[in-house]
């Protein structure tokens, strides 16, 4: 299959992309500089090119050959300066949600272009219909755990609009809410997948690695289970 992918350079989209390639799936890599991401790192299968996800336009003009599309937008690159991604999220918890339309915007010119979404874990329910991020008691708790600020409440909200922007849609989204914890480290392959709810191990917590993500995204890829869906996962 023929999988493009956005945000390329992040912790979970750099996975994605290697997880694709070891599966012998082709991939186009879009990164805000693509040349220079093509200059830093040469593959066999991938394809390297920019990208801007705010011109539907030009997410159009890429969309022709791909059968997936897979956005791990954030602000900024977690992976190379996290705080600069948490500054701005906090600045523009728009932006998530204005990715979504443009997204779409551009999806319907290529209906059938399945499109996955990897956003937060804030729009999950912590128990039935109780959602993470419309208790601001449960995020500060979540958001001091993790060590963040508590003005991150309204980027984590801002996942949650992008989740429902999707809802709204005909198009073949899935949306992907990682555990909330998601950190560099082992690819296992073997971890629980949910809908709405968050997967807890025995001691409560919510975690995953970014590399068993991205194998349960391209597992994604590969047989869609979640079309017009949400899905999570977590040991």
């Amino acid at each position: 299959m023929h999988i493009g992918v956005i945000g390329a350079t992040g912790t979970i989209g750099s996975r994605v992309v290697a997880e694709a390639l070891e599966r012998g799936h082709r991939v186009t890599a879009f990164s805000r500089d693509g040349a220079r991401a093509a200059a830093g790192e040469r593959r066999d299968g991938i394809t390297w090119a920019s990208l801007d996800l705010f011109d539907p336009a030009a997410v159009a003009a890429a969309l022709p050959g791909l059968d997936v599309l897979i956005s791990g937008y954030q602000p900024g690159n977690a992976a190379k300066d996290f705080t600069d991604t948490v500054t701005r999220s906090i600045a523009d918890p728009t932006v998530y949600a204005t990715a979504a339309r443009s997204l779409l915007k551009a999806l319907e010119s290529r209906p059938r272009t399945r499109l996955i979404v990897i956003g937060g874990a804030g729009s999950l329910e912590v128990e039935p219909g109780v959602v993470h991020a419309d208790s601001d008691e449960i995020v500060h708790r979540s958001l001091d755990g993790l060590g963040l600020p508590r003005e991150y409440a309204a980027a984590v909200r801002g996942h949650r609009d992008a989740l429902n922007v999707l809802r709204l849609s005909n198009r073949l989204w899935t949306y992907f809410s990682p555990a909330e914890e998601i950190f560099p480290g082992e690819r296992t392959g073997r971890f629980r997948i949910g809908g709405d709810q968050q997967v807890l191990d025995s001691e409560g917590r919510s975690h995953i690695s970014a590399e068993d993500a991205a194998v349960a995204l391209v597992d994604e890829v590969e047989s869609p289970r979640f079309v017009q869906r949400r899905f999570t996962i977590g040991y």
